[in-house]
């Protein structure tokens, strides 16, 4: 497992790109911090999010997840790219006229992208807590300990998300292509939830229940937007009488899901290298 890893990291390393984009990645998650910074004071109307909670514990696991789940492209575009190379440059074939198998080959890719969710989900801990400590109004450690399945669902969503993007690298070999499909399917999903919301299933929970189903719809499942939970947004819609009712928990179903998902697209990875003649 280290020598597949470390032929893995090699490849990304010595590509400029691939490592640009890695680092850019990392940095932008630290710039999660600048949220403290950001204050608005409109005539009677004045907002410092640093003050509304968004750094409290245990609501501070699910802000930053929620936030630095949307960063995840950056890596989405590392592993695209590291399979196009693979192709562009024949890195894929030497490998196994060298000796590797092609099981070998995409148990390295998967745990390279274990490798990047892992790390990506450790960073984002220790830059939440150390916000937290720094801002958060409860200390104690049964709270600051509490909620933690936001960053199982984190890691859990980067997982599924990166072995999608491993298989579309793998069937499409461009990288190009690859993140076009990646774009393509996501409005496809989006207007199969809108016809099943609106049109098919307008007045019931069954739209509801067949989309959690769809990749991508289930990864974004995971972790729901956390904004309706801030103090502010609560106050707003007390005041206009809407009831916020929503759940906004990890749900065990939701990362069945996308484990089932994160299993067939590396199984489908294997079948297409295994049959493709390279």
């Amino acid at each position: 497992m280290n020598r597949l890893l470390s032929i893995e990291l090699q490849k990304i390393w010595k590509n400029r790109a691939s490592k640009v984009l890695t680092i850019t990645y990392f940095v932008l998650l630290t710039f999660i911090a600048l949220f403290a910074a950001i204050k608005f004071d409109i005539g009677p109307f004045k907002l410092h999010l640093a003050n509304e909670g968004i750094f409290n514990f245990p609501y501070i696991w699910h802000f930053n997840t929620y936030f630095a789940a949307i960063l995840k492209i950056f890596l989405a575009v590392v592993i695209v790219s590291m399979m196009a190379n693979e192709y562009s440059y024949g890195t894929l074939k030497q490998n196994l006229i060298d000796g590797m198998s092609k099981k070998e080959f995409i148990q390295s890719k998967f745990i390279t992208v274990v490798l990047f969710a892992g790390v990506s989900t450790l960073f984002i801990f220790i830059v939440s807590l150390i916000l937290g400590l720094q801002f958060s109004s409860f200390n104690e450690v049964a709270i600051i300990f509490s909620d933690l399945e936001y960053l199982v669902a984190y890691f859990v969503k980067l997982v599924g998300f990166f072995s999608f993007c491993l298989f579309l690298g793998i069937l499409i070999k461009r990288s190009a292509f690859a993140l076009g499909f990646l774009l393509f399917w996501n409005i496809i999903e989006g207007i199969i939830i809108g016809v099943l919301n609106f049109k098919i299933f307008p007045d019931s929970d069954t739209a509801d229940y067949i989309t959690q189903f769809l990749p991508l719809e289930s990864m974004s499942n995971l972790i729901v937007e956390p904004f309706t939970r801030l103090k502010f947004v609560k106050s707003i819609g007390t005041q206009v009488g809407i009831e916020n009712i929503k759940d906004y928990s990890v749900h065990p179903t939701n990362v069945i899901i996308v484990l089932a998902w994160t299993a067939i697209f590396i199984f489908l990875s294997y079948k297409i290298i295994k049959k493709r003649d390279l």
